[in-house]
């Protein structure tokens, strides 16, 4: 069994043991922001997962960052150091009555699929969202795509629909799928959410990421 230890700033040490890795699931700083670009570049090049062409500059980057992270949950997933992985929430659209619904995104390094990161992101994700008042989670996956739908379908997410041919990337056009999850039963009218900026580093949030990364495995 993992031993598990809580860091300053609503960390969460994963220890194996002397000879095993350590994985720290946290909340991202801008520290992390050149890491994380370097995690992100291949799928913006390589991959339809993303719908950019060229990666931001670091600039760019962490100006997305700093225009989510005050409200929104951002989290970077590390081994001995090195950054696996990383995901966070997004407005789902920007008029008042869309703000309980978010889009979410989990970036995983190629050399660290199947151990558990995307699924560990995302029920931290799942539960902090919750805690901040959210209803609603969507997520596009460009088409075809098999291997990502059969993921987010175990993480509880539902077709919702589809943009047909809306996206243009390597000279083919291309569907995206919507898939959605419910957080809560959509019951009266909502409570205005709590910015994650006030209770990310909180004895809970630190729980929360505790238990998510149990799912990990190496």
């Amino acid at each position: 069994m993992p031993l598990f230890r809580a860091l300053d700033g609503g960390q969460v040490l994963c220890k194996w043991g002397n000879a095993m890795p350590e994985i720290i699931l946290r909340s991202a700083v801008e520290h992390d922001a050149a890491d994380m670009l370097a995690l992100y570049a291949p799928y913006v090049l390589e991959t339809t997962v993303s719908s950019e062409y060229e990666p931001p500059t670091l600039e760019v980057f962490i100006g997305r960052m700093r225009s989510y992270t005050e409200h929104l949950p951002w989290l970077v997933c590390t081994v001995d150091g090195e950054t696996v992985g990383y995901g966070y929430a997004s407005p789902h659209r920007t008029r008042a009555a869309y703000q309980w619904s978010v889009e979410t995104s989990i970036y995983v390094a190629s050399a660290w699929h199947r151990h558990g990161i995307a699924s560990a992101i995302y029920a931290a994700l799942f539960e902090l969202l919750t805690m901040q008042g959210y209803y609603n989670i969507y997520v596009g996956i460009t088409a075809p795509n098999e291997r990502s739908m059969k993921f987010h379908k175990a993480m509880g997410f539902i077709i919702s629909g589809a943009y047909q041919e809306s996206m243009y990337k390597f000279g083919q056009w291309r569907d995206v799928l919507w898939m959605g999850k419910s957080l809560r039963p959509h019951e009266g009218a909502p409570q205005p959410t709590v910015p994650f900026d006030a209770i990310k580093d909180s004895l809970l949030v630190g729980r929360v990421l505790r238990q998510a990364v149990q799912r990990i495995h190496l």
